[in-house]
């Protein structure tokens, strides 16, 4: 039997539809694949998305914010010292894009304007730090993303 080239043209377009159908049912199907939004709870995240604004743009009119710095013990959070972090409440978030059950939230606990999260609870790769305090009763955020190695 001698295939003409409309045959294959149609042999063609079948095979390609074949393919890209395998793909899009291995990749809804297998659990490896699987993609999960940011939070479970996205839109109610997004009602208090104007607090979380406020928060940090009172951050950001500090003469001197948080920062952060990457040591041989693990991640150093420092305070400002002209705040008294002995009245300071909040908690530090740490955000894996990568692997959500890496996620982990912590409550603050400073010493001497420093909170050290160690190297037993941080993997190599990026991490999205999100550290939220209180002091004299204004809400403060602090984000940044960094990329950890040890």
């Amino acid at each position: 039997m001698k295939i003409n080239w409309g045959t294959g043209i149609v042999i063609g377009f079948i095979a390609f539809m074949s393919f890209i159908l395998f793909f899009v049912i291995r990749m809804s199907t297998e659990q490896t694949y699987a993609h999960d939004l940011v939070t479970k709870e996205y839109y109610q995240a997004e009602l208090v998305y104007q607090k979380e604004i406020d928060s940090e743009r009172n951050s950001k009119s500090l003469t001197k914010n948080i920062h952060t710095e990457l040591t041989s013990k693990g991640l150093q959070i420092i305070f400002p010292n002209n705040i008294q972090t002995s009245i300071v409440k909040g908690n530090v978030f740490l955000y894996r894009p990568s692997n959500k059950k890496l996620d982990f939230e912590t409550p603050l606990s400073i010493s001497n304007s420093q909170m050290l999260i160690p190297n037993s609870q941080l993997l190599e790769g990026r991490w999205d730090i999100k550290i939220y305090w209180i002091y004299n009763n204004k809400e403060y955020l602090y984000k940044e993303s960094i990329h950890y190695n040890k």
